[in-house]
């Protein structure tokens, strides 16, 4: 059965082979949000701030919601290549997985500060959020390009 997103049919099959790729976009998104939302509150611009973070935050949200459903349909993707990139990508893996299960909970300490105007505790929260959430969501993409789009790459 075939589904149509405006762009190129979609099987059941190639849809769940997209997650990847979501996951990757997601985390760019996140990253440049941040990015944004930093430079934002450098400029004092406070509302354009908190809609860049509460932003990047949803799209960190999403992006775990298709992460599991991408593991839940296509399991596990092993890195494939045995080249000079394999220690690099586990490497960048090693750092990023735990650093990664501690972002939901700096970033929702770090948003509910800000947004209940606790500044103070509020700025020294983000100064160890920003960093570690902009390091993961620019390591996903990493990951993703290294697992799914190096020549040689490829599911299990």
């Amino acid at each position: 059965m075939l589904s149509w997103n405006g762009v190129f049919p979609i099987s059941p099959m190639n849809s769940a082979a997209l997650l990847p790729a979501a996951d990757a976009v997601l985390n760019l998104t996140s990253a440049v949000l941040l990015v944004a939302g930093y430079r934002f509150i450098r400029k004092g611009n406070i509302p354009a701030h908190r809609r860049c973070m509460l932003s990047a935050f949803a799209s960190s949200i999403l992006f775990l919601g298709f992460y599991l459903s991408n593991h839940f349909i296509n399991g596990v993707a092993y890195y494939q290549r045995h080249d000079w990139t394999r220690p690099l990508y586990f490497t960048v893996l090693a750092t990023h997985t735990p650093l990664a299960a501690l972002v939901p909970f700096l970033a929702l300490v770090t948003l509910t500060l800000g947004l209940r105007n606790r500044i103070a505790r509020h700025r020294r929260w983000a100064k160890w959020t920003l960093p570690v959430w902009l390091y993961v969501s620019v390591t996903g993409v990493v990951i993703y390009l290294m697992l799914y789009q190096l020549p040689g790459a490829r599911l299990r």
